[in-house]
């Protein structure tokens, strides 16, 4: 399986309202030093099925994905908490 695959596969495993990192995906994906790679992948990423907004930057902050930043990353997250 290709890293990238990897990457999706552990992303998907994040539960719903939970949040990993850019680097804690990577690992989890079985190269943690891939972390920008990750990121790559995410803004790639096409496929709804895959949880996106779930992965952070390292600081806690959203950081983007698929166009979306800041407050329309925080907004799904906190939509996924309350439910």
């Amino acid at each position: 399986m290709e890293f990238k695959d990897r990457v999706l596969v552990a992303v998907k495993r994040i539960p719903k309202g939970e949040t990993r990192t850019y680097k804690e995906v990577a690992a989890a994906a079985g190269n943690e030093r891939a972390a920008r790679a990750v990121g790559n992948i995410m803004k790639a990423n096409s496929d709804r099925a895959v949880p996106c907004h779930r992965v952070v930057r390292s600081d806690g902050k959203p950081g983007g994905y698929n166009g979306l930043a800041g407050p329309d990353k925080q907004k799904l997250l906190a939509t996924e908490k309350s439910s």
